[in-house]
């Protein structure tokens, strides 16, 4: 085992498998070690798998379908951003930009990651999957998770039972690379840039390198890595078309967003007035603000409610695809419904994870601390939370390794999948499933972020 170890970490070194240590800078002031990986593929039913890829362009329609409603865009956030600090902000901006200026850029793209875990559908006597959440912004390890197919190709073929494993091919690099190109190409300016929006000190920058290298290197395009506060400082607005100029030169044609989406990354006001600026402007966004606020855990629960959905997507046979991956979810508002979902926790809390509406991981409650958090919140407190019936996958075994260390034991997988939506008008460009991510953890940890500290890359061995 320790010889297999070895190999793999150094071939995650090798070939870019990598993140930061630290949070840093500069390059100079960065300590480097492999990505946190699994050793053996986790086992996943080839229908589950299937189920994900085939819902995905699903889901980017979904999206674009609901961000294209302001009334209901309205309606939703009008209450919640009375209830959380964070969404508000967000929606003054989308007031702001979108609501009170009319967008100067037609062009949308999508960027989104449905997440999933396996569920043992007792009934029915088979395993299905359940959708943890669908995210529309900074949707991240779509390069570190190809290359770690790429690292259990190399082992098993090394080892020569590559027979004994079926990976399915993981495109996520190529995928997000090619959506980001063919925005750049809409945009029509062959001097323009893409500009990736990144935090600073960001220890994933090495699986956002790799869309940048490869941005470059297939398309000829290039890439500027800024912060919100750069942008802020270095960004103008030019013309009538209020084209976004860096510097007083440098055309932005995208802006790809892999910060913005905590509170966090606003330390300041000027953070914010670099979100309006990007927003207000003429290049093309990923995320744009509306698709932004459209993924929020309480759009997901609304969603789920009867006959939503069904306005959203009238083609009987995909909603009722959508529908089956839902999972039990529950406002916990003043309505009748929120009132029984308030009374169903406090009484089976075990069953049930809180969630506010943040990205990036550490944010969710769970089981007892379910009963806690709601004995301890008021009525209008509680209106920023939803309740989501704990999804149970079965727990396999494991080998996991994180700085070069060994861990063993029952771990749980979730499923990610990637999709590009392209669209510009009612003119459709691209609607595409592009690539996977799994992530495996120790089946104690109720979290599955792997830059938070709690999973590692894993690929999904279809059986």
């Amino acid at each position: 085992m320790e010889d297999l170890r070895d190999i793999a970490v150094d071939w995650a070194v090798l070939n870019g498998l990598v993140m930061a240590q630290n949070h840093a800078n500069s390059a100079a002031d960065r300590a480097v070690s492999h990505a946190p990986f699994s050793l053996v593929p986790a086992r996943i039913p080839r229908t589950c798998f299937d189920s994900a890829v085939k819902l995905q362009p699903l889901f980017n329609a979904l999206v674009h379908a609901v961000s294209s409603d302001a009334a209901f865009v309205k309606e939703v956030m009008d209450s919640l951003s009375t209830v959380d600090d964070f969404i508000a902000k967000c929606y003054k901006v989308y007031v702001q930009a979108v609501v009170q200026e009319s967008p100067s850029q037609s062009i949308t793209l999508g960027i989104h990651r449905s997440d999933y875990l396996l569920h043992k559908n007792e009934a029915a006597a088979r395993i299905d999957i359940q959708q943890v959440e669908l995210n529309t912004i900074a949707s991240s390890f779509g390069c570190l998770s190809t290359k770690t197919t790429e690292l259990h190709k190399f082992l098993y073929e090394r080892a020569d039972t590559a027979k004994d494993y079926n990976l399915p091919s993981n495109n996520a690099l190529q995928g997000l690379t090619k959506g980001l190109a063919r925005a750049w190409e809409l945009y029509g300016s062959p001097t323009a840039v893409v500009v990736m929006v990144v935090q600073p000190g960001e220890r994933n920058s090495f699986d956002q390198r790799w869309l940048e290298n490869t941005l470059f290197t297939q398309y000829g395009v290039k890439m500027l890595r800024k912060s919100l506060l750069e942008l802020q400082q270095q960004g103008k607005l030019v013309g009538s078309e209020r084209k976004l100029i860096l510097n007083g030169e440098t055309e932005v044609a995208v802006a790809y967003f892999r910060a913005g989406y905590a509170p966090t990354d606003y330390p300041s006001e000027k953070e914010w007035d670099a979100r309006l600026l990007v927003e207000r402007s003429y290049a093309v966004k990923c995320p744009n603000i509306t698709y932004h606020l459209v993924g929020s855990k309480k759009i997901q629960q609304i969603l789920a409610q009867p006959k939503i959905l069904d306005k959203f997507v009238p083609h009987r046979g995909h909603a009722e695809l959508l529908r089956s991956c839902f999972t039990g979810l529950y406002p916990l508002d003043s309505s009748a419904e929120g009132k029984a979902a308030y009374k169903m926790a406090l009484q089976q809390p075990e069953r049930f994870v809180m969630k506010p509406q943040r990205e990036g991981g550490g944010n969710n409650i769970y089981g007892m601390d379910v009963k806690v958090a709601l004995e301890k919140l008021s009525p209008v407190e509680r209106n920023a939370y939803i309740l989501m019936e704990l999804i149970c996958p079965p727990p396999a075994r494991g080998v996991l390794v994180r700085q070069g260390q060994i861990i063993q034991g029952d771990v749980i997988s979730e499923l990610g999948v990637y999709g590009v939506w392209i669209s510009e008008g009612d003119v459709v460009h691209m609607n595409e499933t592009v690539g996977h991510l799994l992530r495996t953890k120790v089946a104690e940890s109720h979290e599955g972020g792997v830059a938070a500290g709690y999973s590692v890359l894993d690929s999904p061995n279809l059986v």
